[in-house]
């Protein structure tokens, strides 16, 4: 869907008026093209704590330029800084240190991240130490400006050779709508499954894709088979043409149902058993909305949303866990919302649905073995044909309200998901990370 306003602002008159009236000038955000190097410039490193000597070696696996000097002139692509020395409050001030200098020195679109430790784990002035970069990172991402997004990295002792998927997600085109996030990589990792072709990590893997026809999950199974995987679409029996006609062009294979029935589970599980011997990834992405205040919301309405949205995919995951037909180091990844987070009018339902996929992500977190993990993605306003729909007031405060402002693409949410998918992102479990280009609304 086009954005005429960020093509009137991007024209000479548009820029013009923007800046003297003080509007939203959206820059055109890079995003990746199978082929290109994940960063295309250099990233600087700093701090002195645990993870920085972890950094070059896991950067330069995945052909990323880093350096540790400051160079004038020098503009750079990203910048890392490792906070887990930060072990009081008194010495934040590092932070300031680090970043203020470079602020002007950065190119467009750049990446900015700050690695740390969970608080959680920690006592006294280094638990408030650490807990006081998530203000820090958050508050960057809306400053940083043209394009450039800020995160934060906590990683538990014992995982810091477990990054580098992480980090080259997070520093690359690939994370174009994705800012403010916290991530935490936890448990010990003794090897970390890094994939040795960061190109295709998901070559001789079968991913699973529900709703995948059209829209968001189309583009899931393009990024999914893009990275080498073998995609497995479900959907509706009225979207089989679509199905198949993607199916077949990514030389994957697909399945028609209603994820609702009653026997779903076990005919995917079936399916899936017989013709591919399980399976590595599952992405909980067939979603509907059925929007209505909660004084004139119907049963049916009501229910037809959580069984979708919720239900079918706890069902699933329950008999693909149950029948151990998710293989040892497998994903299982749910689409969420900013609703589920923020709330919206008129989707009491919706929000229901989408805040429960949350809780699916922290009931399973836990409990799940063989290097199984469980994460979410929770866009944002997403230009898809659903919030072109959208009356033009309301879809122009959706684009707007972010730090990027503008709206995301599918394929920011797919990226996202192809992150939580690779084979080194074992020790990513238990996230919601939200792609809304730092939406105003919400944590």
């Amino acid at each position: 869907m086009t954005d005429r306003y960020q093509d009137f602002v991007s024209s000479p008159v548009g820029k013009l008026l923007a800046k003297n009236l003080g509007l939203p000038r959206p820059v055109r955000l890079d995003r990746y093209a199978a082929g290109s190097p994940l960063v295309n410039g250099t990233v600087l490193l700093g701090g002195t704590g645990r993870l920085v000597e972890h950094v070059p070696a896991v950067l330069s696996a995945r052909d990323i330029e880093t350096t540790t000097a400051t160079e004038p002139a020098s503009r750079y692509k990203g910048l890392v800084f490792d906070a887990s020395g930060l072990t009081d409050p008194t010495r934040l001030g590092a932070l300031r240190d680090f970043f203020s200098p470079l602020m002007r020195s950065l190119e467009a679109c750049a990446r900015l991240v700050v690695l740390g430790t969970p608080p959680e784990n920690l006592k006294g002035g280094a638990r408030v130490a650490q807990r006081a970069l998530e203000g820090f990172t958050r508050s960057l991402g809306k400053e940083v400006g043209r394009g450039g997004t800020s995160q934060l990295v906590y990683v538990t002792e014992g995982a810091e050779g477990a990054i580098g998927s992480t980090l080259g997600f997070l520093l690359s085109p690939k994370s174009a709508y994705v800012s403010g996030q916290v991530v935490r990589i936890g448990g010990s990792v003794k090897e970390p499954a890094e994939a040795p072709d960061w190109q295709h990590p998901l070559a001789g893997k079968v991913a699973l894709v529900t709703g995948s026809a059209r829209g968001i999950g189309e583009q899931i199974a393009r990024v999914l088979a893009r990275d080498g995987a073998t995609v497995v679409g479900v959907d509706v029996p009225q979207a089989a043409d679509d199905l198949i006609r993607l199916t077949r062009e990514l030389e994957g294979d697909y399945l028609t149902l209603d994820i609702t029935t009653k026997d779903a589970p076990q005919r995917i599980a079936q399916h899936l058993s017989q013709a591919h011997s399980g399976v590595d990834v599952v992405v909980h992405n067939a979603g509907i909305t059925r929007d209505k205040r909660l004084a004139n919301m119907d049963e049916d309405r009501w229910s037809a949303v959580l069984g979708v949205n919720l239900i079918a995919p706890q069902r699933i995951t329950d008999e693909l866990l149950s029948q151990k037909l998710i293989h040892d180091n497998g994903r299982v990844i749910g689409v969420a919302s900013i609703a589920g987070i923020a709330g919206n009018v008129g989707q009491t339902n919706y929000a229901t649905s989408k805040a429960g996929v949350i809780g699916l992500v922290d009931s399973l977190k836990d409990g799940l073995k063989n290097g199984i993990t469980v994460n979410a993605v929770a866009p944002g306003f997403i230009e898809t044909k659903m919030t072109a729909a959208v009356p033009f007031a309301t879809r122009e405060v959706g684009r707007r309200m972010n730090a990027m402002s503008q709206g995301g693409q599918p394929v920011d949410v797919a990226e996202t998901i192809a992150w939580f998918a690779d084979p080194a992102s074992t020790a990513v479990n238990g996230n919601v990370v939200r792609v809304c280009g730092q939406m105003m609304l919400g944590a």
